[in-house]
């Protein structure tokens, strides 16, 4: 069984127990875009505890039942479908969740949602879409609206206005004017959402092929200066396209972006923050201070930092002595730092040149690329030298001996390090 299949079969079971029960929110708005749905949810006048006897207590989890929300567990490959019962929104006193919520009909439920292209309904029995919010409309305009007053719906959760800024990004969309006029209004309090749920809209954003897009709209939903107020120093008022020429910090960030190829977040966010800290020289560790403030994960962290740091011996690989590049290449990540530096060289050197070098020697034998070193830490104790910081730089000299063919054997590598220990003069 395919999720969809489950999906619709989900809708049927309801049905026959008497209930009403459609497709609802993102994965109708995907169909109709002719996208295919990653996850399907339904909608059913079903109270929780009615679903979980439709569906029995060992296939479902009551995990979100205090929002009306029971999961129901399909068979194996087939996933899980998130069923909710028709509900209205109390008030959002934390402005990010509702204080309570009651059962209503369809029409109602429509209504709570957070933009017309979310709010839409489909029946997958009679193959038909139901809408009670002008979504259909919005979809074939372009149009990321919010339902009802846009004020009221920002005002209740904060976070939709990175989501408005993300749909319109991803479906190349505009942003109603009322819309966007309630997000530059109530921007500066997006403060108040979670940091792991801003990264995490951010990651979307910057993930996605429309990244320049995203951070375009970003600037002017005034929201790129609350959660990344360092980006200011590029001036982003600049206008950009992806034909426009690439002679402003903005734009060039912008470029950089757009050329990225399926970038990790590490990357992407790289490329966004290596014209700031071009431009303000001044601020100091800015991959540090954003991973603080979206409380990114380490592994991320390490990313940027790497791809920042070398990308400007990567565009000049020619010109690096071999073992020094030959230990960027065989390092990990490496894939990561080519990607980066393949669109960086594209926009700012036009040429390709060197990461294409870099690409040949990867190509180059396993055991000419990367041999395994002759000796290690634990060869050294034997020549009476004591563990200590001289065996990370005797090793590192023997190693680059070995990439340079200047040594070949175990013997050789240990005469080498002996003079070496000899000539520093601490032995």
């Amino acid at each position: 069984m395919s999720p969809r299949e489950l999906a619709t079969d989900v809708v049927r079971r309801l049905r026959a127990a008497g209930y009403e029960a459609l497709w609802a929110g993102g994965c109708v708005r995907d169909q109709i875009l002719g996208i295919p749905p990653k996850d399907y949810d339904v909608a059913t006048s079903a109270l929780p505890e009615q679903v979980r006897d439709v569906f029995g207590k060992r296939k479902t989890l009551a995990i979100g039942q205090s929002f009306g929300v029971i999961t129901v567990l399909g068979p194996k490959g087939a996933g899980q479908i998130d069923v909710a019962t028709f509900r209205s929104d109390a008030t959002y006193s934390d402005g990010r969740h509702p204080d309570s919520v009651s059962f209503t009909t369809a029409e109602q439920d429509a209504l709570r949602r957070d933009f017309t292209i979310n709010g839409l309904f489909f029946d997958p029995v009679e193959s038909r879409v139901i809408d009670y919010v002008g979504g259909q409309e919005d979809l074939r305009a372009g149009i990321v609206r919010a339902i009802g007053d846009p004020r009221q719906r920002i005002a209740e959760d904060k976070l939709r206005m990175l989501r408005a800024v993300r749909f319109a990004a991803r479906f190349e969309f505009a942003l109603d004017q009322r819309t966007l006029a309630a997000i530059q209004q109530q921007a500066h309090e997006l403060v108040i959402v979670s940091a792991e749920r801003i990264a995490a809209e951010m990651r979307q954003i910057k993930m996605h092929k429309n990244r320049a897009r995203g951070m375009q709209m970003l600037h002017a939903a005034r929201l790129l200066e609350v959660v990344l107020p360092e980006a200011l120093a590029l001036s982003p008022d600049d206008p950009w396209s992806p034909e426009s020429v690439a002679d402003t910090p903005w734009r060039r960030t912008l470029h950089i972006l757009h050329r990225l190829d399926q970038p990790t977040f590490a990357v992407a966010l790289a490329a966004l923050l290596r014209e700031i800290e071009i431009a303000d020289p001044t601020i100091v560790d800015l991959p540090r201070r954003v991973y603080d403030r979206w409380k990114l994960k380490n592994d991320e962290l390490d990313g940027v930092v790497k791809v920042l740091a070398e990308e400007p011996l990567i565009r000049r690989a020619s010109r690096l002595p071999w073992p020094r590049l030959q230990r960027i290449l065989i390092a990990p990540r490496c894939d990561e730092l080519l990607s980066y530096c393949q669109a960086v060289a594209a926009v700012l050197d036009t040429s390709t040149a060197e990461i294409d070098f870099c690409r040949q020697k990867l190509a180059l034998p396993a055991a000419e690329l990367n041999p395994p070193p002759l000796i290690t830490g634990e060869d050294l104790k034997p020549l009476g030298i004591p563990p200590g910081p001289a065996y990370r730089e005797l090793l590192e000299a023997v190693r680059d001996a070995q990439l340079e063919k200047r040594i070949g054997t175990r013997d050789e590598a240990l005469e080498l390090a002996k003079a070496n220990w000899r000539h520093s003069g601490t032995c």
